[in-house]
């Protein structure tokens, strides 16, 4: 045998499987078709920018982030506790009163948060902030839509914000995702503001590789992966491996390639970086659109933001980041530069015809769907010695995949024990 455990996928389930098992004693293979670990968590250099594949935000406030991550090596620049909201010519920021007094009035003012909007969403999410988020997993569930009627939230402060922010965060705007799961995020978000690592979200599995005791073998595709009488065998292209058992931790979409399961559905969304020679009027706040009739962007873009204002380190001193990212569910979540560009125009009202792109990431299995009911959902046994893992497997998100990950490393090594 080569090692104990062979892991196929060094994103960030995979790489906290193989820590978990090395902690314990295990030795353990990783292997990765790609040049660099992260898997969808990657960072692009350019010119002194940093973009990442797919907009993403660290929150220090996942239990799996605050419990194996050291986010102060990370050197976390936080986003702002709000959001600014584009309706037509005009823009309302929303932000925590207290952090941000001179927004309070603004804030409390606003057509977007009357008081009959503001207690109806009290309804719907003050339970979750006061129970342990463990609990959401056994309370009652149904779709987001469904959810915020009963609670009846049906005013602007749903329509203009919370559905065009969380359709963002879920790259669903279905609203038949779980209520139950969009609790928990916001929940988060109540209790800590999510940022950006100083050089890039890829930062973050870097910094958990970095913990293992071989490298991660990258540019090794696993080609074909069978049972054998006592253990695993994985062929690559640069030979066949030898293990007791095997966890594969790659992609949704890559998951029935390797074992007899289906491909989990996913979402899928784009994100397009552009440098802007001055800087766009925002702060450091994502910016969602609420300029079409009953809610909603008019545009193909979902949400925006300078996130230089947020993560000077993503851009040269003196130089200015804007990303903007559409939604695949939506006909236009293809758009073309000129049309991205002339959204971004009359959302910043400036004009971008200087705003040069540096990337166009097309991420089209960004996410797992998550339906309800939320629930805890293990890795799954698709044969004897061969587990999967993945945030498919647990929640779409970091903390998701990172806990997923460490529950597949708990199982495999109850297995291999004696």
């Amino acid at each position: 045998m080569d090692a104990d455990m062979i892991v196929i996928g060094a994103g960030l389930a995979g790489l906290q499987c193989a820590r978990r098992a090395q902690r314990s004693g295990h030795s353990v293979i990783v292997l990765d078709a790609e040049d660099a670990v992260g898997g969808r968590v990657r960072t692009d250099h350019v010119d002194g920018f940093l973009c990442d594949r797919g907009f993403q935000l660290l929150n220090p406030a996942y239990p799996s982030v605050r419990q194996w991550i050291d986010t102060s090596a990370l050197e976390l620049q936080t986003f702002g506790f709000g959001v600014v909201v584009r309706s037509g010519q005009d823009t309302t920021t929303l932000a925590h009163p207290i952090r941000y007094p001179h927004y309070a009035l603004g804030t409390l003012r606003s057509e977007l948060t009357s008081m009959s909007e503001l207690v109806a969403l009290a309804r719907w999410l003050a339970p979750t902030l006061l129970r342990p988020s463990t609990a959401l997993r056994q309370a009652r569930d149904q779709t987001l839509r469904a959810s915020f009627d009963a609670a009846g939230l049906t005013g602007r402060l749903r329509h203009d914000v919370l559905d065009t922010f969380l359709s963002g965060v879920l790259a669903d705007s279905s609203g038949d995702g779980s209520a139950n799961y969009a609790r928990l995020l916001l929940r988060f978000f109540a209790l800590a503001a999510p940022g950006l690592p100083h050089d890039g979200m890829q930062a973050l599995p870097e910094q958990m590789a970095a913990t293992l005791a071989e490298p991660v073998r990258l540019l090794t595709a696993a080609r074909d992966l069978q049972e054998t009488s006592d253990g695993v065998q994985v062929a690559t292209d640069n030979g066949t491996i030898q293990a007791r058992a095997a966890v594969v931790a790659v992609g949704s979409q890559d998951v029935s390639g390797l074992t007899n399961l289906s491909t989990p559905v996913t979402r899928g969304l784009t994100t397009w970086w552009f440098r802007a020679p001055e800087r766009p009027q925002a702060g450091p706040f994502l910016m969602v659109d609420a300029s079409r009739p009953g809610g909603g962007p008019a545009g193909p873009i979902w949400h925006t933001a300078v996130v230089s204002e947020a993560a000077p380190s993503y851009a040269p001193t003196g130089q200015h980041l804007v990303q903007a990212t559409t939604l695949l569910d939506q006909p236009d979540g293809f758009a073309s530069e000129g049309e991205v560009r002339r959204d971004l125009e009359r959302l910043y009202q400036a004009p971008t015809q200087d705003w040069e792109v540096l990337f166009h990431h097309v991420v089209p299995h960004a996410l797992p769907a998550q339906p309800p009911p939320l629930k805890n959902r293990h890795p799954k046994w698709p044969g004897s010695r061969i587990l999967v893992t993945g945030d498919h497997r647990g929640t779409g998100s970091i903390d998701g995949a990172i806990i997923s990950g460490d529950r597949a490393a708990r199982v495999v090594m109850d297995f291999l024990t004696p």
